[in-house]
């Protein structure tokens, strides 16, 4: 028996759904499943936010959705792969930008299409695709109703090191997929070190906080070979790899499409407080002013090795310590719905 997930009312294994039979599926099949994150709609939140959105998918003719919620051990991607075995039409995820890329990296390759539904504070995927992002109902209406876009998928396949004296041969290659943006770095470093209790109290600015910790850390080694050409050795800051262009409050780092089969890259090399003022100004003047400290690129794969443990981040979830990443762009792999 797998791990329990709540469907509805029901406790049942999504790994074991061959193992229901008749009738017992008929009662809770759906044309639509939705994973929430019941950490984002805590109490009667939850309550309200599930009554409004199936009383609007019974007023649509959809009937009532599949409900599955994340857990700390498996924050999505178990769960849609139930609901896409269960034979549903569209997969939803309710919840934060980690649910999203959780849910869409079991969906990845099949079709299925990823609703998004508002429920986060960046939902960044669907502002990038205009899909509604402050309003759950209008988003469930795209969702259902909608037409389908296909866009690209990151794909990480990275050594995960359980510490920074880990020796490679302890590492786990494991792979994974974003979505909207993956890093190594200052950034990922920036996100884990931003602790839980102090974003519950200060929300973003706990990142801020994080930031301002590590932004003098020393540039580390890495080499990089982009589409197989020749390796390239750098000192670096961080590396950021983009899906979209557009992110937390309306900055855009790169002109990424998420649908032209390519991933862009950012450089970034200061190694002082004016070589950190290069970047700002680059980045708030969308590269008009240019600066040594930044470098872009665009590809369709990039390996990477460095010379010393860096945290790696994906879609801003922080996904531990690396020496060796290879990401690539998987063109057209996820069915989105968006606007028709």
């Amino acid at each position: 028996m797998g791990a329990g997930v709540n469907v509805g009312f029901m406790d049942v294994s999504y790994q074991s759904l061959d193992r229901f039979q008749g009738g017992c599926v008929e009662s809770f099949r759906s044309r639509f499943a939705v994973v929430i994150n019941p950490s984002k709609f805590p109490g009667d939140r939850g309550v309200r936010v599930r009554d409004r959105l199936t009383s609007a998918a019974v007023e649509w003719g959809w009937g009532e959705p599949m409900w599955l919620e994340t857990t700390v051990e498996d924050p999505g991607r178990g769960q849609a792969r139930f609901a896409v075995e269960a034979g549903v039409e569209v997969v939803c995820a309710l919840g934060g930008d980690g649910t999203v890329r959780s849910v869409a990296s079991a969906l990845v390759g099949t079709g299925v299409p990823l609703g998004l539904l508002a429920g986060g504070t960046g939902n960044l995927l669907a502002r990038n695709l205009g899909v509604p992002w402050d309003s759950p109902v209008e988003a469930l209406k795209v969702a259902l109703m909608g037409a389908d876009r296909k866009v690209d998928a990151g794909k990480a396949r990275l050594e995960l090191l359980r510490d920074e004296q880990a020796t490679q041969g302890q590492a786990q290659v494991v792979e994974e997929f974003f979505l909207i943006m993956a890093g190594v770095g200052f950034d990922a470093s920036m996100i884990a070190g931003a602790p839980e209790e102090l974003k519950a109290q200060i929300g973003a600015a706990a990142y801020v906080w994080s930031g301002l910790r590590h932004l003098f850390g020393e540039r580390f080694e890495v080499r990089m070979r982009t589409d197989g050409g020749a390796a390239v050795a750098r000192k670096v800051r961080t590396v950021l790899f983009a899906n979209v262009s557009e992110l937390q409050g309306g900055i855009s780092l790169l002109p990424a499409e998420p649908d032209d089969g390519l991933l862009d890259a950012l450089v970034l090399t200061p190694k002082s407080l004016t070589g950190w003022l290069s970047v700002a100004t680059h980045v708030l003047t969308r590269g008009r002013a240019g600066s040594e400290r930044v470098h872009t690129s665009r590809f369709q794969s990039m390996q990477l090795r460095l010379r010393a443990p860096q945290h790696i981040q994906l879609d801003g979830d922080a996904i531990g310590l690396t020496r060796a990443l290879d990401v690539s762009s998987l063109p057209g792999a996820l069915v989105v719905r968006v606007r028709a």
